[in-house]
């Protein structure tokens, strides 16, 4: 009977620290969600408005470039050559998330367009500056009304569909600042938005 009783007691011991285990990886589980929703996340980029300096290989590979999107406080603290997602207006050549997101209770707060879709693009202006635009915007210049900015892609014109299609767009619609780029490996590093700063156009 000793070795039946043995077997018993090793396996109760096993499954008691199977259930410790399976308890500690519960618990973190809503610390992951809530950093998740509030703090950060791993966001993928596909489509070529930020080419060149997101998807830089778009024509060599299908894979995507991973970034951080860093949530918290994301409509504050703004400044020129940010890179920032939002809830935008989209088409086949925009820049989109994969990931969709529900219909918020505050509409007002999304663009009509697609209220779904987050896009990422540049801050090129802040509230105050005056914007040289470009064509389809009906105005050559114009000046970005308090509490919204002016964003562009990277890739212009011919590649993004941007605040010269929909105008300035709300700060409340943004949704993160893109900080580090995880992927491709040999881009891994901060974003040096600050390097972009004295080249946007205003």
């Amino acid at each position: 009977m000793k070795p039946i009783w043995a077997r018993i007691k090793r396996d109760h011991q096993r499954a008691g620290r199977f259930g410790y285990r399976l308890f500690a990886f519960a618990t973190w589980i809503p610390v992951v969600s809530m950093f998740n929703h509030y703090v950060g996340e791993l966001a993928w980029i596909s489509g070529p408005s930020m080419y060149p300096f997101l998807n830089a290989e778009k024509d060599q590979t299908t894979r995507n470039d991973v970034v951080i999107k860093y949530k918290f406080n994301a409509p504050y603290g703004l400044r020129r050559g940010m890179i920032v997602t939002f809830w935008c207006a989209i088409d086949d050549l925009v820049s989109r998330w994969q990931v969709l997101r529900p219909h918020s209770a505050d509409s007002g707060s999304r663009n009509p367009y697609d209220p779904e879709v987050e896009a990422v693009k540049r801050i090129v202006g802040l509230e105050g500056d005056i914007i040289r635009t470009r064509s389809p915007y009906p105005s050559p210049t114009v000046r970005v009304p308090m509490g919204h900015v002016w964003v562009e892609g990277d890739g212009g014109k011919r590649l993004s569909r941007d605040s010269n299609d929909y105008g300035p767009i709300s700060t409340n619609l943004i949704t993160g600042k893109v900080t580090h780029i995880v992927w491709p490996l040999h881009r891994f590093g901060r974003v040096q938005w600050w390097d972009y700063a004295g080249n946007i156009r205003n």
